[in-house]
């Protein structure tokens, strides 16, 4: 007994501010993930030394993982409608680059927000779904967290990446090539290009799947967020077994910016205006390039994960 509680001590000497999370019973915590085991809620119950109100910092129970350009933002404001969901502001790339990754889970921790014990601490960084790094690190700090993967046609996304960086430019007065430009290269698809090469979907998952099995992802189709985001919602409520709280009047359509706006408690609020921008035209030839390109890379992914999008 002396032994163990030295070894107690030195523990929390090791961890500083770091203290366990109140006990959780087992009926509540599983309902809320039914697949984790004793020794996994031990590892994941760590947090900053409560505020007198209650609130605390958790390690992220929940990660939005990507894909750039899929609706990351989006989905995360919509999650916010939920009660039980504290959300990081900002995106804090800690898996994905190095000098935020040395700094540590004690860092990383601080990130987060104040959220009260019945929340559910979520973080989100599109990068993490393209890091051939990440998907170990994060099963490393947590191997039963749910991930949440939002992907949209991935020509879609490559005119919608290509238009962020266009814009990126243009208010920094800087120029930036034609989209037919960096598209082509001697009358062929540039396949050599960045927005390209993010949208082969197949790769990536099958990196995360060495560390995760599907059923601690749920892949929500980005597309259909954008045109009728009510029932994707309830999709993604029911797969992180929260209580149904958000419903479809917590969505409008905003005729001017041309997409769903959110009404939370009496209050509107829309995207910031940079989301919805309209992608650039491209010619018929180079859009039958790019479907016949991602025609097999699209299959794959559709047998990996064992579902179909409307894709193809």
């Amino acid at each position: 007994m002396a032994a163990l509680l030295v070894g107690v001590c030195l523990l929390c000497m090791q961890l500083h501010m770091i203290i366990c999370r109140p006990a959780l019973s087992e009926k509540n915590y599983m309902s809320t993930f039914p697949f984790v085991n004793d020794e996994e809620i031990r590892k994941t119950s760590f947090k900053n030394v409560s505020h007198p109100n209650g609130t605390s910092q958790y390690l992220p129970h929940i990660l939005i993982i990507g894909v750039r350009k899929g609706g990351t933002r989006a989905l995360l404001e919509m999650l916010s409608l939920h009660s039980h969901i504290s959300a990081a502001e900002s995106e804090i790339h800690f898996f994905d680059l190095e000098d935020q990754y040395k700094r540590g889970l004690e860092w990383y921790l601080d990130q987060m927000p104040f959220s009260y014990p019945h929340q559910l601490t979520v973080e989100k960084t599109p990068a993490y779904f393209t890091s051939d790094v990440v998907p170990e690190r994060v099963y490393n700090m947590n191997s039963t967290i749910r991930l949440l993967l939002i992907l949209r046609d991935p020509i879609e996304r490559v005119l919608s990446d290509y238009t962020q960086v266009f814009y990126n430019h243009k208010q920094k007065n800087k120029s930036y090539p034609a989209v037919e430009d960096l598209l082509l290269k001697n009358d062929e698809l540039n396949t050599d290009y960045k927005a390209i090469n993010r949208s082969l979907y197949h790769i990536f998952m099958e990196n995360w799947l060495k560390y995760f099995p599907l059923k601690n992802i749920y892949i929500v189709d980005g597309d259909r967020l954008i045109k009728d985001p009510f029932p994707e919602m309830q999709k993604v409520e029911r797969f992180l077994n929260l209580s149904p709280q958000i419903n479809v009047s917590n969505f409008y359509f905003n005729k001017t910016k041309g997409f769903y706006c959110l009404r939370d408690s009496g209050r509107d609020r829309c995207l910031h205006e940079s989301k919805g921008r309209a992608h650039p035209q491209i010619k018929p030839f180079l859009l039958g390039k790019l479907r016949d390109y991602f025609h097999e890379p699209n299959k794959k992914f559709f047998e990996l994960v064992g579902q179909t999008f409307d894709w193809l």
